[in-house]
């Protein structure tokens, strides 16, 4: 940062606070206790800087010193280290000019061209006393840029013309609107909006709460019949006996469960598999399938699966369904369940399943994928 020194000259000998001025200190001033005062500095320099005509003198950050019983240095320090404040006597109206990489590109320097043609060079007060200007770092209004700060006002979307006619405005007295120059609100597009016009959307109609994916539905209440008692519900699950065979090979009857209203999501694709109701004794370790690890294993227990065989036995239609009730798209596939259970139910072995019985392997790694 370039060296910042302040005009001892120009600010004569002494400085006061204009009265309207003391209850902004105060307000300041209250925020901190009385031993930590200092912490003031900054917005009291601030006011000092607009009672003192738009800068600081030498005698306005002594008067800050003495309010706030700091060393004349400390203030001295604070003031030459923040660009925010000026150490040299300003225009009536000091233009601040943003000369920053976006509104570069958009044509600032067009516009210190204005600058130094109408007013001259930078920091050069006019001989009326009315414009000053100087070229700053980025003001925060990157998407109407370029601009300039004209006080403690932003003037957008400028133009070498826009911008000229604003300094004659000025110069004569007239009032300029701050602002955009063009035809838009705040950073709104140009011509006003072209979508997101659906009233709905700002009425606060839409913030409604909406039912999660998967999420269990509540079981209508029964209907009343003519006499006033309610009708017996309709089973909804049906079961029959199929013959199932072991890993032995051996076959057994076990019970199939067929639920009529538990049903997939609307969103799910592709086709459920049949589920079984079958004894904890005939279950398989389902997590012996590199993939499926506890939470998967009871996942699909609640979605009647519990064997190797019933895994081997899914179409390509299964695989859709159950990736996409379980939230993992392709996982089936890629690490190749079928052909793992396929191994598994006929008294096979993988490398995994051999890691997970000699122990290797408390559960699927892969489960938290």
């Amino acid at each position: 940062m370039a060296l910042r020194r302040f005009d001892m000259e120009a600010g004569g000998d002494t400085f006061a606070f204009k009265p309207e001025t003391e209850e902004k200190i105060a307000f300041w001033r209250g925020k901190y206790p009385a031993d930590k005062q200092r912490s003031a500095v900054i917005p009291m320099l601030w006011l000092a800087q607009k009672d003192n005509s738009g800068w600081l003198s030498e005698p306005a950050m002594r008067e800050v010193a003495d309010r706030l019983e700091m060393p004349y240095i400390r203030v001295y320090e604070v003031a030459t280290f923040y660009t925010m404040f000026r150490l040299q006597p300003v225009g009536k109206y000091h233009i601040q000019l943003c000369g920053t990489t976006p509104c570069q590109l958009r044509g600032a320097e067009k516009l210190k061209e204005v600058c130094q043609t109408e007013i001259g060079k930078q920091m050069f007060v006019t001989d009326d006393g009315r414009l000053s200007w100087e070229e700053v770092e980025c003001l925060g209004a990157c998407v109407n840029a370029p601009m300039v700060q004209v006080n403690d006002d932003y003037f957008e979307d400028l133009t070498p013309d826009s911008l000229g006619m604003i300094l004659n405005k000025l110069k004569n007295g007239v009032e300029a609107h701050p602002g955009p120059q063009v035809d838009r609100i705040n950073s709104a597009p140009e011509g006003g909006t072209a979508i997101l016009t659906d009233p709905q959307l700002f009425d606060g109609t839409r913030n409604q709460s909406v039912a999660l994916p998967n999420l269990p539905t509540a079981e209508p209440e029964p209907e009343p019949t003519a006499a006033g008692k309610p009708a017996e519900s309709a089973p909804t699950n049906t079961q029959r006996e199929v013959p199932q065979k072991d890993n032995t090979g051996k076959t057994t009857l076990i019970s199939k469960t067929e639920t009529a209203e538990r049903s997939a999501p609307a969103a799910v694709s592709g086709e459920k598999p049949e589920s079984v109701t079958i004894a904890a004794e005939g279950h398989d370790d389902l997590k012996r399938i590199k993939g499926i690890g506890p939470k998967n294993e009871d996942a699909l227990n609640e979605l009647g699966i519990f064997t190797f065989r019933q895994i081997a036995d899914w179409t390509p239609a299964n695989v859709d369904w159950v990736e996409d009730y379980m939230s993992f798209p392709g996982r089936i596939e890629r690490e190749d369940w079928i052909a793992q259970a396929k191994e598994l139910a006929t008294g096979g072995e993988t490398e995994f399943s051999k890691r997970v019985d000699a122990g290797q392997v408390a559960s699927s790694k892969d489960d938290e994928d």
